[in-house]
């Protein structure tokens, strides 16, 4: 038996090593660059420190992107994303996931060994047979302890194939991890700087209702002294009070987007107050606090972005499944052993004569299936090709969230002057027609008029402020935030450790 066994080693290690990996081997698909964004540069997006093209693994903040706007509260908010948001921690045991069907696929690499322990008693009828009855007989076979290996080894590459799979499945779970990561903190960073819109539109409108109130009483000042009329002093409240419930609706708008803050930190939305931050100037355009957005080629998108770098893991998973499918066309080589002791007593059973083995290969093959094995393998080139194309429409998707958001800032760039232009005119506006109303020259309908449009001017500038900063950080998450594909894990990185060691 000893010898049977070296002989079955010696042979299937030398099949094993001239084997070979039916299927095609990977290469990444092309896909459609361009030299340069169609959009121009803003004069804020330059190459800040740790941005510079061509080297994407100089990372600002090594990742944490959001600190490049300055804001504590910003801050203290998103490092409490990766501890409790669900979303993230489903995510995370989606990939954990993938790294068990790695282990899985790599035990077809060895034999599968078993073990056990048997009594069998059996008795036959005397009445079952030709002669008279002359009673039933019982004997029992006892067999302990036993073994038995078996194991097919990898000589066409299926198991190479499913763990080349495997593994890029698990490094594209790892990009959809990040790419999880990053839309939430991009989530967090919009729906802040939206709340802290709605703070600057509320202390311009109580800033607002102030001025109002002097108006007001002006107004009744003038009718107690027969200069104005009641009607002016009721479209003076009427203004203020309509001015009052403007304050009071941002409230609503502000507090969804503290709850939905909560949600995405994982905390009821009864656990988190943002306190109210007073804004300089909020009409201002400089208010804005546009940071300095990282400069990048088109090319280095396909590096930054982590939902291109898992869907170009799936198109290699999806190469690999091709070669499995193609490795049933060729035999199967199985090879199976097993030993033990087997005896019909107890006393007898663990002496020499009582042992039992058995040592050979077996080879299947399959004939005739009717087209099977053809569906199999044409069902994996399609999905392969479904995976390319979903790849390359990413990669035109990314190029297109990065062109949107540059033209986004710099129409808004533009737009924002003109409004500071349209704001400074209705302030004049209005300080004429209050002179001219103090004066007695015109009604006071003709302040009630240059106050709306005043109002109306200096909201439109805050809400141009809040959609300048929300577009700088949709571009830097069209960038993939301070991601790149040099942190994407390895295969060894992905595979589980073996024997309490990682294999890498």
């Amino acid at each position: 038996m000893r010898r049977g066994a070296l002989l079955a080693i010696a042979v299937t290690a030398a099949l094993t090593n001239s084997a070979c990996i039916v299927g095609p081997n990977y290469a990444k698909p092309a896909t459609p660059v361009a030299a340069s964004f169609k959009e121009p540069l803003p004069p804020n997006f330059k190459e800040a420190e740790g941005w510079k093209q061509g080297e994407p693994k100089d990372d600002l903040h090594r990742g944490k992107w959001w600190e490049v706007f300055n804001d504590p509260g910003l801050n203290a908010l998103e490092e409490q994303i990766d501890v409790s948001n669900q979303t993230l921690a489903a995510a995370e045991a989606q990939f954990r996931g993938a790294r068990a069907a790695i282990r899985v696929a790599h035990s077809g690499l060895y034999p599968v060994l078993t073990g056990g322990a048997s009594v069998v008693g059996n008795g036959t009828s005397g009445s079952l047979t030709n002669t008279r009855a002359i009673g039933a007989t019982q004997t029992a076979v006892l067999t302990v302890p036993s073994a038995g290996a078996t194991w097919a080894p990898d000589l066409w590459g299926q198991v190479r194939r499913t763990i080349e799979a495997a593994t890029a499945t698990a490094q594209a779970s790892a990009a959809d991890l990040e790419n999880a990561r990053l839309s939430i903190q991009g989530e967090v960073a919009l729906d802040y700087f939206q709340l802290r819109g709605q703070d600057a539109q509320k202390q311009l409108l109580d800033s607002t209702v102030k001025a109002y109130e002097d108006a007001l009483r002006l107004t009744q000042n003038r009718y107690a002294q027969g200069v104005a009329s009641q009607v002016d002093v009721v479209q003076a409240q009427t203004q203020l009070e309509q001015t009052r419930a403007q304050s009071t609706e941002t409230e609503v708008t502000r507090q969804q987007f503290e709850h939905a803050i909560a949600i995405l930190i994982g905390k009821p939305p009864s656990q988190l107050t943002i306190a109210m931050a007073p804004v300089a100037a909020p009409t201002a355009p400089a208010a804005a606090n546009i940071p300095a957005i990282p400069g990048v080629i088109p090319s280095e998108l396909l590096e930054r972005r982590p939902d291109i770098a898992g869907n170009e893991r799936r198109v290699a998973a999806a190469n690999a499944q091709i070669g499995v499918a193609i490795s049933a066309y060729y035999p199967t080589l199985s090879l199976g052993a097993s030993g033990g002791l087997e005896s019909s007593s107890l006393l007898s059973l663990f002496t020499w004569p009582s042992r039992f083995w058995s040592l050979g290969p077996s080879l299947s093959e399959t004939i005739l299936d009717f087209g099977r094995r053809r569906g199999i393998t044409e069902g994996a080139q399609a999905a392969y090709d479904q995976t390319v194309a979903n790849y390359r429409q990413t990669v035109l998707t990314a190029f297109q969230n990065v062109e949107d958001e540059l033209s986004t800032l710099r129409i808004l760039e533009r737009e924002s002057g003109q409004q500071a232009d349209a704001v400074r005119y209705a302030e004049r506006s209005l300080q004429l027609a209050n002179a001219q109303y103090t004066g007695g020259i015109t009604t006071y309908l003709q302040v009630i008029t240059a106050q709306t449009f005043a109002l109306q001017n200096e909201l439109t500038a805050v809400q141009l402020n809040t959609r300048r900063i929300t577009a700088s950080v949709s571009l830097i998450q069209a960038l993939g935030g301070g991601w790149d594909v040099s942190k994407l894990p390895s295969g060894k990185d992905v595979t589980p450790a073996y024997g309490g060691k990682n294999t890498k």
